[in-house]
């Protein structure tokens, strides 16, 4: 327990005064460090959450959850209608793809194409997306381009382009390229420039046409009620469909996943370090305090003071100063995180530069998720540095002679 008399003391010594100019200086950069410290993990990892959020959002949003692939034979449709599966999912579609090549303007370029049935296409989320623009019916030589393909080529709804298949046909000088006239009658936004770019859709019957696919070709899309359970569903998935080939969004996309967990969990030691610095100014600034305060400690022990209470207020001292600096950098970096979208597009349009370009990141805007997990490790982390480095001085002070202190001053 605390007494009063240790209470009083305490706040005494954390009041600044004149004489005190440099000891009072270096607690103010200890409170600032710890703060900005604290703050900055908190941005860094919201950032970094938000970023993670979105981008699953996004794929699962635009891919299958599960895709079940044939070794040659068609897909068994009585296993289709398994309870197991139906408990599960919410939708299960036929789908296939290539890639192809796209001819428009004396310009060429690689697309992978993918094909669905008119009632299959209107029911993915892409297309329930309100940035669909056009119809959402997919019916034969009709394709749905996205809105980073349709600017790039500058093609609108209405035009039409040209597709290349690398299957031939056989003509009187030998086999040729596949070619195709398509009419693009809508333009999706996914959020994500790589797929806007290099995916477009069209019919499931013109594309087993245009690659010279058969029928048993075909995949099944599983699109499931609760995505996120993946791994759990995946191996139910597995279970029913023993002999095809069975994986995930998650598989997919299992290096990017991994890649962004690593990163994450870097930036959290290395940002770790500022506070960790920032803390050992507690450290000087105690010792300095200690030093100032000789006389004080003396008296106090002469008037019988013991040592475990000396020990108590320098460390509370130490505390204190940690502590408050912690909760100000939680209040920080909280309303930077809430706000870090509005301050990305001020700092752009007033010194007109590019920051977190599309091209690069994938999303359009910065994401930004504020985890109280993640928060109350940051706190945590931050009181626990704040007292480990408050121990040291504390005992020091407590060590200190009155009879030498005395004589001295």
């Amino acid at each position: 327990m605390i007494s009063t008399l240790e209470k009083e003391i305490t706040f005494r010594f954390l009041k600044a005064r004149k004489k005190d100019g440099f000891l009072n200086v270096i607690s103010i950069f200890s409170f600032i460090g710890i703060s900005l410290g604290v703050a900055v993990l908190i941005i860094v990892m919201s950032v970094m959450n938000g970023f993670r959020t979105e981008l699953i959002d996004k794929i699962v949003g635009f891919n299958s959850h599960i895709t079940v692939q044939t070794y040659g034979n068609s897909i068994n449709e009585n296993k289709i209608h398994n309870n197991n599966l139906e408990l599960i999912s919410e939708n299960i579609i036929f789908s296939n793809s290539g890639e192809a090549i796209i001819l428009k303007n004396n310009t060429s370029k690689g697309i992978i194409l993918r094909g669905y049935e008119t009632d299959n296409f209107s029911s993915l989320e892409i297309v329930k997306n309100d940035k669909f623009k056009g119809k959402k019916q997919l019916n034969r030589n009709f394709i749905s381009i996205g809105n980073e393909l349709s600017f790039s080529l500058d093609l609108k709804i209405g035009d039409e382009l040209t597709l290349m298949s690398p299957s031939g046909v056989e003509t009187i000088i030998g086999s040729m390229p596949k070619q195709k006239t398509f009419l693009v009658t809508s333009i999706y936004n996914s959020g994500l420039a790589e797929f806007d770019n290099n995916i477009a859709f069209i019919n499931l019957s013109t594309l087993e046409d245009f690659f010279n696919y058969k029928s048993e070709d075909r995949n099944l899309e599983i699109y499931l009620k609760n995505p996120n359970k993946i791994e759990e569903q995946k191996f139910i998935v597995q279970e029913i469909f023993d002999e095809e080939f069975v994986f995930s969004w998650a598989d997919t996309n299992s290096s990017l996943f991994s890649a962004l967990k690593v990163e994450r969990n870097v930036m959290f030691i290395i940002l770790s370090l500022i506070i960790i610095v920032a803390a050992f100014n507690i450290i000087s600034g105690l010792t300095i305090l200690v030093k100032n305060k000789t006389r004080d400690i003396a008296i106090l022990k002469s008037i019988g003071v013991l040592n475990k209470s000396i020990v108590k207020i320098f460390f509370l001292v130490g505390v204190i100063i940690g502590t408050s600096a912690t909760i100000f950098g939680i209040f920080l970096g909280v309303i930077f995180s809430l706000y870090i979208e509005s301050f990305r597009q001020f700092l752009s349009s007033t010194f007109n530069i590019s920051l977190f370009p599309e091209e690069i990141y994938f999303l359009s805007k910065m994401p930004s998720e504020i985890n109280p997990t993640s928060i109350f490790l940051i706190s945590i982390c931050s009181i626990l540095i704040t007292i480990i480095v408050s121990i040291f001085p504390a005992f020091k002070a407590a060590k200190l002679d009155p009879i030498k202190s005395l004589k001295y001053e």
